[in-house]
């Protein structure tokens, strides 16, 4: 249990003072139960990555493409939702960015079908970079009425962000019992895996010039935390695996403007966690834009 690493480290640290060359590596593999604080902050960084439809399948034409890049909100995270490490005992900081982002590639092939290429540019920002951060999404539209039509889509992501969670750099600022409680001697190099796959339905239709989507799908997610932290004198390499199934929902509105269009959308995933003060489900809900461009023929 890492509340009882928790403790080591204390002891480590007090030691540490009276023996200033003690160093070794401590690490430890743990897979969350799902409502555990670590588990529902990685499931809540992973799903703020989904690639969603933002709408139906656009009606390409067999390798016909068009381009699209993307922003998402990421709320911030009070300090009780940031405090996750050791079960809910420790501060993270996980308010790195904003926005989450990607540029996206729409093609059209052959059986009415889409695939859709996305990229997460790795751009740093607050000390956090996506690395090879791609996502694959393959999409029919099954059914077209007269003002309705329904679509499926499957889809995936892979990939990592980077950066100082479990010791940010503010606080590598050597031992200080109240500004730096847990030792952090240097900002850490963690890793965030945000695996998953899933699927999804959509409805959607139009009313004059606009147009209006609604998706709901399930969710695998696979993250990963490897901890890369100097603290005391103990270089913490736990690895943190996270395993569950999520809903997500998604309603949205658009407009095409020639070879250009725009979507903006609200997504909402539920998610349970349990807190010391009991359980509780503690959501994400993102508002999202999304800009279009298709070349001419």
């Amino acid at each position: 249990m890492r509340v009882g690493k928790l403790l080591v480290l204390s002891m480590l640290g007090a030691a540490g003072q009276a023996a200033a060359h003690f160093d070794h590596d401590l690490g430890s593999h743990e897979v969350l139960a799902a409502d555990r604080p670590e588990a529902w902050a990685m499931n809540y960084m992973a799903v703020s990555s989904l690639m969603t439809g933002f709408g139906l399948p656009d009606g390409l034409g067999a390798w016909q493409w068009q381009l699209a890049a993307e922003l998402g909100h990421i709320p911030h995270l009070s300090e009780r939702q940031r405090r996750v490490g050791f079960n809910g005992f420790k501060l993270e900081d996980l308010n790195k960015s904003p926005v989450f982002g990607r540029v996206r590639l729409q093609l059209g092939l052959p059986h009415g079908l889409q695939l859709d290429l996305g990229f997460t540019p790795p751009l740093e920002i607050d000390g956090a970079q996506p690395r090879d951060l791609f996502a694959v999404a393959i999409g029919k539209t099954v059914w077209r009425g007269e003002h309705l039509a329904l679509a499926f889509r499957a889809h995936g992501q892979h990939g990592q962000v980077r950066g100082d969670i479990t010791c940010p750099e503010e606080l590598a600022i050597g031992y200080d019992r109240e500004l730096n409680p847990f030792g952090c001697q240097a900002p850490s190099e963690d890793r965030v895996d945000l695996n998953h796959y899933g699927a999804a339905g959509l409805l959607g239709g139009a009313w004059r010039d606009w147009r209006w989507h609604a998706e709901w799908g399930v969710l695998r997610t696979e993250p990963e935390v490897q901890v890369d932290a100097q603290v005391f004198d103990v270089r913490d390499r736990s690895h943190l695996v996270a395993r569950g199934w999520l809903r997500h929902y998604a309603f949205g509105i658009g407009r095409e403007h020639g070879r250009w269009g725009w979507r903006a959308e609200v997504l909402h995933a539920p998610l349970d966690v349990r807190r010391a003060d009991g359980r509780d489900n503690d959501a994400l809900t993102s508002f999202r834009l999304q800009l279009r461009y298709r070349p001419g023929e």
